[in-house]
């Protein structure tokens, strides 16, 4: 009997439309599909009229659900893995059945589609083409702190998934952690509501947190490469000589030169 194929199919991680001719082809053409939660799945399905028997495949029964998935491959069904949004692997289950599926010689196929944190990454701006993908962080405050303190000195962007109840106490950490880096605050990628706000750690607010968010604590050189010429009051001056009143040339200049602006307060009291 020939073996069935895994595919790992890329999921729209917001807008519906975000989801590519070949992830419609494979979702309708195999025979069963690996999904977190059916019901979400089951709208992404309806809206292209695609009916296929769902299995559940979710983190605390990762390791149940890929002995079922494998054991359908064995008996020659193509299998599509899918998220609830994004790339399968990527913060969501996956791994465990990719590597045991490989390990038991069956072919694994990849379906690409859209990730939160490239989509990110290109929505911020960042010249410096060089992050590092940290994902969730864990629940405990010591086992943030052990694991942020790995990241202290490297010389790229940390980029990071926060839910919205996390999202305030996680801003202050990386401020204790990292000072006074800039950092994007982006929302909700892909929906109604998207956003990206920029500021500086220890500054930048989380009022009314709402969605997913991702954050993108900057590299520390970043600041310096994008710091522009004169001293903080030459620039405040500037922005004054153009019509800005104080306060607000304060504002622009600590988010431009990445300092808290009672720093750039303080150089005209």
């Amino acid at each position: 009997m020939e073996k069935g194929k895994l595919y790992i199919v890329g999921t729209p991680i917001g807008n519906l439309k975000d989801i590519t001719l070949r992830a419609i082809e494979t979702l309708g053409a195999v025979d069963t599909i690996a999904c977190e939660d059916t019901r979400h799945t089951l709208g992404l399905l309806t809206h292209y009229g695609i009916k296929k028997p769902l299995v559940s495949y979710y983190k605390p029964k990762e390791r149940e659900g890929a002995e079922r998935i494998l054991s359908a491959l064995s008996q020659g069904k193509d299998v599509a893995l899918v998220t609830d949004a994004g790339m399968p692997c990527i913060s969501d289950p996956g791994s465990l059945l990719v590597r045991e599926a490989r390990e038991r010689g069956f072919e694994v196929v990849s379906v690409p589609g859209p990730t939160a944190a490239t989509t990110a990454f290109a929505l911020s701006g960042i010249v410096k083409p060089v992050f590092v993908f940290i994902g969730f962080m864990p629940a405990k405050k010591k086992d943030k702190l052990s694991l942020l303190s790995q990241y202290e000195k490297v010389d790229a962007a940390l980029l990071f998934y926060c839910s919205p109840h996390d999202l305030g106490d996680d801003l202050k950490l990386l401020g204790e952690v990292f000072g006074a880096r800039k950092v994007s605050v982006i929302r909700e990628l892909t929906k109604v509501y998207e956003s990206v706000e920029e500021g500086v750690l220890g500054e930048i607010s989380a009022d009314e947190a709402r969605g997913e968010y991702v954050v993108i604590v900057h590299a520390p050189d970043m600041i310096a490469e994008e710091k522009p010429e004169g001293s903080l009051e030459e620039q405040v001056q500037a922005l004054m000589a153009e019509g800005i009143e104080k306060k607000e040339a304060i504002k622009r200049v600590a988010k431009r030169n990445g300092v808290p602006k009672d720093e750039v307060y303080k150089k005209f009291v």
